[in-house]
């Protein structure tokens, strides 16, 4: 590599707000991989891109370094065009595990490479692993075993699939420098591309429970996201959804597995099931099994109906190592030691939630990662009673929280309280789904 280039000068160029060149960018992640570069000096790095961004050319660099930091998985030996779908991160977030088993019963070949938690949004990785005996880490050759067997996998990064990501990912959740538009779309994209996906759905999310606080902000990641694809070839579409409440009922990472039994057996919250049903819906409109998205979101609604969606799940909880009797029979999985619960401190109407103290309140109930060598206690974390519009009553309880770390019961019980507001009118309500953006641009968001 060419001695002019030193990561000392490259951290200096991007702290002052200069424009990085590609063969730079590629430089840095090339050596970081190959472990001579510590991960202080990339911290610093990630600190100086946060502050002062990167451009589309520097985004598009760092995503082609990141890809190219290892292998892309060739799966043109699977029929069927391969469909995955990434959401940007929220509170209660369990899609993936609901969709991904609809998609692949449907015919079309689902490779899910997820990650871990970041800050306060919960990770795939950590939902699956809480499954007793259920396994993500695989090689290649394991990878493309499974999905060739059940036109699905749910897997982590490989240690051939994008590399630099993988590490790259871990430091940013613990740098604070997780909510940078061209952070997230090089990291979402360098992964996805490498999988071996011939087209990508994206659920962006935006409010207080999600990276991108505002809607303006979620259209821009989404138009960023699917801007890489589409110069990748890949058909790519986004929904920009709402995270200003969390999805569903349960928040953590086995109280989510059990809702998403419940919805695999047309039980599950109304939000879930409108957003899993309209991403599924667009994958499988996208794998070329029904003629528009309306098309698929009833063939979707269709795969929970006839019980083909839940037995792809337990052929694939069975094939990556999980305890399918503990899927069939979810009561039988222990409890947190200890229970608690938040009440209500008046009457009147649920206004607001804030998903994101939300969230850090589960971190704290042990459900999360503070640092990225933390064990996450797949027990711990919290059950909602009550959501946004609905009618409460003083002294009634609105959550209820499980860990297995009683001193983490104060802290968050404070940031559970201080999490909710009750006013004494019933707010509007707000749609799910407020944007789709696809190679055309964004608009509106409407069936």
């Amino acid at each position: 590599m060419d001695a002019k280039y030193n990561i000392v000068s490259i951290i200096r160029k991007k702290r002052d707000g200069e424009t990085l060149l590609n063969e730079e960018i590629k430089y840095l992640i090339d050596r970081y991989t190959a472990d001579e570069i510590p991960d202080y000096q990339v911290s610093a790095f990630l600190m100086a891109c946060f502050l002062n961004g990167l451009n589309d050319e520097e985004s598009a660099a760092l995503t082609e370094s990141m890809l190219h930091s290892g292998e892309i998985v060739d799966l043109s030996d699977i029929s069927g065009k391969k469909v995955d779908k990434h959401s940007t991160g929220g509170v209660g977030d369990k899609l993936s595990l609901i969709l991904a088993p609809i998609v692949a019963s449907a015919g079309v070949p689902v490779p899910m490479i997820s990650g871990r938690g970041l800050g306060h949004t919960g990770g795939t990785l950590d939902k699956l692993e809480s499954i007793p005996g259920f396994t993500v880490d695989m090689d290649l050759p394991r990878y493309k075993e499974i999905i060739a067997k059940h036109d699905l996998v749910l897997a982590g990064q490989t240690a051939e699939i994008a590399p630099a990501d993988k590490r790259l990912y871990a430091l940013r959740d613990v740098t604070a420098t997780v909510e940078s538009i061209p952070l997230i779309a090089g990291s979402i994209m360098s992964k996805k591309l490498a999988e071996g996906i011939d087209a990508l759905v994206l659920d962006v999310k935006a409010g207080s429970g999600a990276f991108m606080k505002t809607t303006d902000d979620a259209i821009r990641l989404g138009e960023a996201l699917v801007g890489i694809g589409t110069q990748f070839e890949k058909e790519t579409i986004a929904y920009v959804t709402n995270m200003n409440q969390p999805l569903g009922y349960k928040i953590g990472n086995w109280l989510e597995v059990e809702e998403c039994i419940d919805a695999m057996h047309g039980e599950g919250p109304d939000d879930i099931m409108e957003i899993t049903h309209l991403l599924a819906g667009t994958m499988i409109y996208l794998g070329e099994k029904a003629e528009s998205v309306k098309e698929g979101i009833d063939i979707s609604k269709k795969q929970i109906e006839n019980g083909e969606a839940f037995q792809k799940w337990l052929d694939i909880v069975e094939e990556q190592g999980g305890d399918v009797d503990m899927i069939r029979s979810p009561k039988k999985y222990p409890q947190a030691q200890y229970e608690f619960v938040i009440k209500a401190e008046r009457s009147g109407y649920m206004s607001e939630m804030n998903s994101y103290e939300i969230g850090m309140a589960s971190v704290e109930l042990g459900a999360g990662r503070k640092k990225k060598e933390d064990n996450v206690d797949p027990q711990a974390g919290i059950v909602l009673k009550k959501k946004i519009g609905d009618k409460i009553e003083k002294g009634e309880t609105i959550m209820v929280g499980y860990t297995n770390n009683p001193s983490a019961i104060e802290a968050a019980s404070d940031q559970l309280i201080g999490a909710v507001t009750i006013a004494e009118t019933k707010p509007e309500s707000v749609n799910l789904i407020s944007h789709i953006i696809d190679k055309d641009g964004s608009r509106a968001f409407e069936l």
